[in-house]
């Protein structure tokens, strides 16, 4: 009976990871077909806050999707006996919901671009020379960024997110419709408070940079996938202090990392 119980969990987890990597893959396809036509400031007055905010889901959905999969098919694990709808729905609601979180911290992103957005290019490709504020914005944010990877608050937080199981037996006794949007939304504030300094780096180094993007996700997929991935956070923290360190006073990696 354990076999056959615990089955369509296996058999619902390749499939789940699938969707899930596909609907990344879209969100890269439609940030690296938009990246070309993005003007060199994300905060000049033809860019409202409605399009920042769904630019910057987008972005969430790209990079954020393949560290979900091994949550949510805990999760349909977890319901595989309460289900009242199908795994697609559950985890599409799941999904849904830890977006609303990421779109939480978009409106306080929103707020940064606005006030960097004349310090730090915020595009690909710019030919121009960085300004000092901006290399000097760039570097606080690298600096903000490493240390906090070794916080207590960063440490609980990735916990959180490499071993949900409690919360999600916690929550997985919950009714109601918006159940599976809650668990998302619960999920996604964790993942908020684990990397948001990651994403803090973004706003700064440019938020169409699509090779901070790739790198940030290879991070935080790792970082949470990996079971030395506390580890390697560490390791990328020391990295980014010394990077925000040195940023200012060699011209060259300034070319490189914020152009």
């Amino acid at each position: 009976m354990a076999t056959s119980a615990s089955s369509p969990g296996r058999r619902s987890s390749p499939a789940l990871w699938a969707g899930l990597l596909v609907a990344a893959a879209v969100a890269w396809v439609l940030l690296i077909r938009q990246s070309p036509g993005m003007p060199a400031s994300m905060a000049g007055p033809w860019l409202v806050f409605g399009e920042f905010l769904l630019l910057w889901v987008v972005m969430m959905a790209a990079m954020m999707l393949p560290s979900v999969a091994p949550v949510a098919s805990m999760y349909l694990t977890v319901l595989r006996n309460r289900r009242n709808g199908t795994a697609a729905a559950h985890a599409a609601a799941l999904v849904a919901g830890y977006l609303l979180a990421w779109g939480g911290f978009g409106v306080a992103a929103f707020g940064i671009s606005r006030a960097l957005g004349k310090l730090t290019p915020m595009g690909m490709g710019t030919s121009t020379a960085p300004s000092r504020l901006a290399v000097w914005s760039a570097a606080i944010a690298l600096v903000v960024a490493g240390a906090y990877q070794f916080t207590p608050l960063k440490a609980r937080c990735l916990r959180h997110c490499r071993s949900p199981l409690g919360f999600l037996l916690h929550f997985g006794n919950y009714t109601g419709r918006l159940r599976d949007v809650r668990v998302g939304a619960y999920h996604g504030g964790y993942c908020v408070g684990c990397c948001w300094s990651l994403m803090l780096v973004l706003v700064a180094v440019g938020v169409m940079n699509m090779t901070w993007m790739a790198a940030l996700t290879v991070v935080v997929f790792v970082e949470k996938v990996w079971r030395s991935g506390e580890a390697f956070g560490y390791a990328v923290g020391g990295a980014l202090i010394l990077t925000g360190l040195l940023l200012p006073w060699l011209p060259p990696m300034q070319t490189a990392l914020l152009s």
